[in-house]
């Protein structure tokens, strides 16, 4: 169900000679309340437990078809005027991703979710993409991309990057150390620590951009 709904979406939004907003929103709106039911159920799960060990299991599977809806939803995103619920849920409970990405789910998972949150940071409005604009001007994806930042800038002023592995194996955020036996050096996926970093950065900037005060901003 979660693959068809993706494949569907992904597949309007090639469609050039239909209504596409049209057709979303009537796909969409009657699985608003539906999908963020899925989404608070599906990641408080319980990763930790032994059908997350390996990549090939069928809760892994299913955990990654989730998050190809979870991104087909992002870029579906732009077709709507005012966004649905579950187009912007993403960024709006994004706390559960940020922990989903430090507990011990298989790396492939960890990294699709990380190049997720580099697709939210850089998103834009149709209306932003055509102005040129360096800053956000759509009142709902700004207050989306501000609960974005303030939740990213909350868990990185913690541990949580300390907690991310930059490879299937050894090398850790802010970290060189090897795995025991492992003798490679330089293993670190460089694809996932652009992303993070990016995703920290971007964080960072918006929420300058859009703090009040100076005592804020330092």
């Amino acid at each position: 169900c979660l693959w068809t709904l993706a494949a569907v979406i992904k597949e309007t939004l090639k469609d050039a000679l239909v209504p596409r907003a049209g057709i979303l929103k009537k796909l969409l709106a009657p699985l608003d309340a539906v999908l963020e039911g899925f989404y608070n159920a599906i990641l408080l799960h319980h990763f930790d437990s032994h059908h997350y060990t390996s990549p090939y299991s069928e809760a892994t599977n299913n955990l990654i078809s989730f998050i190809d809806l979870l991104e087909a939803l992002l870029a579906s995103r732009t077709e709507l005027e005012l966004p649905l619920r579950c187009q912007r849920i993403l960024f709006l409970k994004v706390s559960y991703v940020l922990n989903l990405i430090s507990s011990s789910i298989p790396y492939v998972i960890k990294k699709k979710l990380i190049l997720l949150l580099k697709k939210c940071v850089l998103y834009k409005s149709r209306e932003d993409a055509k102005s040129g604009s360096l800053f956000l001007q759509t009142p709902s994806l700004c207050e989306d991309v501000l609960a974005l930042s303030n939740a990213v800038l909350q868990v990185v002023n913690l541990t949580w990057l300390n907690q991310i592995p930059l490879s299937g194996k050894s090398s850790y955020f802010g970290s060189s150390e090897a795995a025991p036996g492992d003798d490679s050096q330089g293993g670190s996926d460089q694809t996932v620590l652009r992303a993070l970093s990016l995703v920290v950065l971007k964080a960072l900037e918006f929420k300058i951009h859009n703090s009040a005060t100076e005592a804020e901003i330092k």
